[in-house]
């Protein structure tokens, strides 16, 4: 069997490069495989640090950014954000309901995005969830990269935390598809500068590019809403994806779109098992 490209990830330790994944086939291994190549990668890339310091990012790896977060954790600048998204959670509709009528009357919905939902043939993530919440109820939805949506995204996440990363991918075709999309995207290269997200994450996590330290892709996805300090607010997940596709030059895709809704179901199926401690800062 041909390695797949999360296996030929795995020889970055030896000095080989993630462009080779390119020539190899997403489809190689299974997700329950890939999730196992993935995991032992960074265990091994970052010796000493436990699986879930990994929800935290950069911060999990760099003692100097470890030191500055948790000095800016101490009176964390999202704080305010998630009481005005409970606010949003909590303000009745038009119609008398609220945003509790969509989700059980549980703001803790972090476990349960990304999901396949074999109906539509689609990833649904919870932003998609919460707009589809406002249309059904006769509302304007939210914009899906910053706003209104952050601060109701951050209520959720915070009444989320330590709820552990599950996302199933069934064993169906179309799901799969969707599941080895995200996989193919995120090792491709792409734009002017011909970077993929796995060089910057994967092969160079932990190293320096002028003065930022690139994270691990591990727990990329547990963290979110993010406050960064270059944005001076929070941001969505897809936010940060077009932010990346930006800096290599390449046309960012639409937020909530099939190829970044994609990539959010691989990366967070490679999170599996990392809590959830969104909403968080980062640099």
């Amino acid at each position: 069997m041909k390695k797949s490209i999360l296996a030929v990830a795995t020889l970055c330790v030896l000095g080989t490069s993630v462009a080779m994944a390119k020539n190899q086939m997403a489809t190689d291994t299974t997700p329950a495989e890939d999730l196992k190549i993935y995991r032992a990668y960074f265990m091994k890339k970052f010796p000493g640090v436990p699986l879930q310091e990994f929800a935290n990012g950069v911060n999990a790896v760099s003692e100097v950014n470890r030191e500055n977060w948790e000095a800016i954790e101490e009176f964390p600048p999202y704080e305010p954000m998630i009481d005005e998204g409970e606010v949003i959670w909590n303000t009745p509709f038009k119609n008398g309901k609220t945003f509790a009528s969509c989700f059980n009357n549980n703001p803790a919905q972090r476990k349960n995005y990304p999901y396949w939902d074999k109906s539509k043939k689609a990833v649904v993530t919870l932003e998609q969830a919460v707009n589809a919440c406002l249309t059904k109820n006769g509302e304007k939805p939210m914009k899906y990269k910053k706003g209104k949506i952050t601060r109701l995204l951050a209520y959720m996440g915070y009444q989320s935390r330590g709820q552990k990363t599950n996302v199933v991918v069934p064993n169906d075709p179309d799901a799969l598809k969707a599941y080895y999309d995200g996989k193919t995207f995120f090792f491709a290269r792409r734009g002017q500068l011909n970077f993929s997200c796995a060089q910057c994450h994967v092969e160079s996590a932990g190293q320096r590019v002028r003065s930022n330290v690139l994270s691990p892709a591990l727990g990329h996805t547990t963290g979110w809403p993010v406050y960064r300090s270059k944005w001076g607010d929070l941001g969505t997940l897809h936010r940060r994806f077009g932010g990346c596709n930006k800096q290599v030059r390449a046309k960012p895709f639409k937020a909530q779109g099939k190829e970044y809704r994609n990539l959010e179901y691989f990366l967070t199926h490679m999170s599996n098992g990392i809590e959830y401690n969104g909403p968080s800062t980062r640099q």
